[in-house]
């Protein structure tokens, strides 16, 4: 049994959750959590398929393009953290319901917008509403449920992920194919509406409000501290979700020096403000749990791992193999199923078995990572793509238990009080980790391609080269979930000595 089990599953500001009456719409307010964010999610990846759409429907031009895509990343990641902080101080349900509703307003937008430049303007907007939402997510789950049921909650939340993240390219090869390619791209993005609009109305009534037992006087939201961080996650995401592996500017690379000083004045502007006995944007008391550093690392490491898979894949088979949107999507729908199996059993092992669970979870996915490097380059066409989805369905069903047991035990120690700023804070480092990978995987595939002829072989070698890009960074995540695991271990082993040694004075 790890330490874990043994012991509350988060401290909190008075009375912990297992000494309260748990919420009778726990269950409903996580139904409506899980579906926003399993739509905020998609359209992180879902959009990729629709992008020739896109081009020749718009007109749009290679820079516009990369806006499209990676403007709502980079607005997405630019304001969980903030988000985060505000909810925790002031009411969660309240930034939730207002950043699902700039969500429905957002996808309306970009679904009807006629130009692509205002089709850009508009992702950054709708990545900004993303973003106030997300945090709200994971603190709601840690508001709403404690123990067994913690972790079953955060299986369904890894399962949300691993879905939006796999399943994307086939739902938006679905509405691409329902609505045909000319103007098809407009329903990926309006499909969120009607659905937003159903959502709201709930979340508004199951979600628990502001907790009214915290004074208003003591409410204190560090703005300055808010803004040097936001500045600094644009300026360092910003080369990595501009990299597409063609023809990028090295220059790009200059921002991330701005970003290394402003994160680096970040810092100590939440040390003078700790100082100063206020409030800073990212607790002390969360810095100082180990757990979480802990985990956030292996989260930044897996994100970067296992995001790029799905971009370089769908390069592969539709401009590879020219397999249709649809076709591609089928392809990686049994990484999605099986995440979404061992989600469930990830959930359901993490209270009793803790930190083991993550190491075995990334094991297989190295284990089916390592078989689609081999098949992609010895294989090609319809062979090499059911070779290569059976190995996707084995590196999906150790996703299943890295997702969201890893972000169990991440935030099982986090108190209550920065639960929002805590649960920015992993996706800010999931976000920042997929804009790496992303970046990695597609220059490395795109430079295999421009070295040789466009053939299937050169497009199966050009996966591989990308694959083991991914299959790197999933290693490192594993030799980071060893150190923590091997940190738990030391200090429950600590924690028995000193219980031995109480006894024996008594």
């Amino acid at each position: 049994m790890t330490d874990l089990a043994r012991r509350p599953s988060a401290s909190s500001d008075g009375p912990s959750s297992s000494d309260a009456a748990p919420d009778p719409n726990r269950w409903r307010a996580l139904g409506v959590c899980l579906a926003v964010g399993f739509m905020t999610l998609l359209d992180v990846s879902i959009v990729n398929v629709a992008l020739p759409s896109i081009e020749t429907s718009l007109g749009a031009g290679s820079s516009q393009i990369q806006w499209i895509v990676a403007g709502y990343a980079l607005a997405f990641g630019l304001v969980l953290v903030p988000a985060g902080r505000v909810g925790d101080l002031y009411s969660r349900r309240l930034l939730f319901v207002v950043g699902l509703a700039g969500f429905v307003l957002t996808s309306a937008g970009a679904g009807l917008v006629q130009s692509a430049t205002a089709l850009s303007i508009v992702r950054l907007a709708q990545g900004v509403t993303a973003g106030l939402v997300n945090p709200q997510v994971l603190a709601l789950i840690q508001e709403l449920f404690s123990g067994a049921e913690r972790g079953k909650a955060f299986g369904l939340f890894g399962t949300t992920i691993g879905l939006s993240t796999a399943i994307g390219p086939l739902l938006g090869g679905g509405i691409l194919a329902v609505f045909g390619e000319a103007e098809g791209w407009r329903g990926v993005f309006l499909v969120n509406v009607p659905i937003g609009i159903v959502l709201l109305p709930l979340a508004w009534k199951w979600l628990p409000g502001r907790d009214r037992s915290r004074a208003r006087s003591k409410l204190h939201l560090d703005v300055p501290g808010l803004l040097l961080l936001a500045v600094a996650t644009v300026f360092g995401m910003l080369p990595f979700v501009l990299t597409t592996g063609q023809g990028d500017s090295p220059a790009r690379w200059w921002f991330l020096l701005p970003g290394a000083v402003l994160l680096a004045a970040f810092v100590a502007w939440e040390r003078w403000e700790g100082k100063r006995g206020r409030d800073p944007v990212v607790a002390g008391e969360l810095v100082r749990t180990a757990s979480f550093t802990g985990g956030a690392l292996v989260g930044i490491a897996y994100f970067a791992g296992f995001t790029g898979i799905f971009l370089v894949v769908t390069l592969y088979l539709q401009t590879g193999l020219g397999f249709s949107p649809l076709q591609a999507g089928l392809v990686q729908t049994p990484f999605a199923v099986m995440s979404a199996i061992f989600a469930q059993v990830g959930g359901r092992q993490v209270n009793r078995r803790g930190r083991p669970v993550v190491v075995v979870g990334l094991v297989v996915v190295a284990l089916g990572l390592a078989g689609a490097d081999v098949v992609s380059a010895a294989l090609q066409g319809t062979a090499g793509a059911l070779a290569l989805s059976a190995c996707l369905a084995v590196a999906g069903a150790g996703s299943g238990l890295v997702i969201s047991p890893n972000q169990t035990l991440t935030l099982a120690e986090v108190p209550r009080s920065v639960a929002g700023v805590a649960g920015g804070v992993l996706q800010t480092g999931q976000r920042v980790g997929s804009a790496i990978g992303v970046a990695a995987t597609t220059a490395i595939f795109f430079s295999t391609v421009a070295a040789g002829p466009r053939s299937q072989e050169v497009f199966g070698e050009a996966l591989s080269d990308g694959l083991r890009v991914s299959l790197g960074l999933v290693v490192l995540a594993l030799v980071l979930a060893i150190v923590d695991l091997r940190r738990r271990a030391a200090h429950q082993h600590g924690a028995h000595d000193a219980s031995a040694a109480r006894h024996r004075v008594e």
